[in-house]
């Protein structure tokens, strides 16, 4: 695979300057996509915006895992492999998800989702998320495996005060 992107400026910074400007990255990459959702949410409605979110996220999800496992070499395709691959995903680290693994299983996490947050803070609805999350994480899990079984524990709209959405990942 071929990079087409001129680093600039980024050739010249120290490892605290790259970080920087990676928490830079990560926090414009969460900023589009949510300008980019309510844009679609005004302009149509919630229902188009949750629809378009889960199309590109289960094309782009599997992308990313197989761009991951090829950059950053990979080898396991069993939950461990999917577990080392969503640990590089930019989303576990803009939203802050809460990877654990046990022998038989991996579980996702989101104590606090500030997608959802700043929705109710700007008076708006949490909206419906499982369907996008399924597809995304289905993208990503059978990008490696497809025997990898993807089950919602709970997500938003409905979850408990303490946790916004858990999500169960089996062979």
């Amino acid at each position: 695979m071929t990079d087409r992107i001129n680093l600039g400026a980024l050739e010249s910074f120290d490892a605290d300057h790259l970080r920087d400007y990676l928490k830079f990255l990560l926090w414009h990459y969460r900023v589009v996509d949510g300008f980019w959702f309510l844009s679609v949410e005004e302009k149509y409605d919630r229902a188009s915006a949750e629809h378009l979110d889960e199309v590109v996220w289960g094309k782009i999800a599997g992308m990313s895992a197989k761009d991951l496992v090829k950059r950053f070499r990979i080898k396991d395709k069993g939950l461990q492999g999917f577990a080392q691959a969503m640990a590089l995903c930019p989303w576990t680290m803009i939203v802050g998800f809460k990877i654990e693994e046990k022998d038989d299983e991996v579980t996702i996490t989101v104590p606090e989702c500030v997608t959802q947050i700043a929705r109710v803070k700007r008076g708006l609805p949490e909206f419906h998320c499982r369907d996008m999350h399924q597809r995304e994480f289905e993208s990503f899990a059978h990008a490696l495996n497809k025997d990898i079984n993807v089950e919602c524990v709970f997500a938003p709209p409905e979850h408990p005060s303490d946790c916004f959405c858990k999500w169960r990942f089996t062979l």
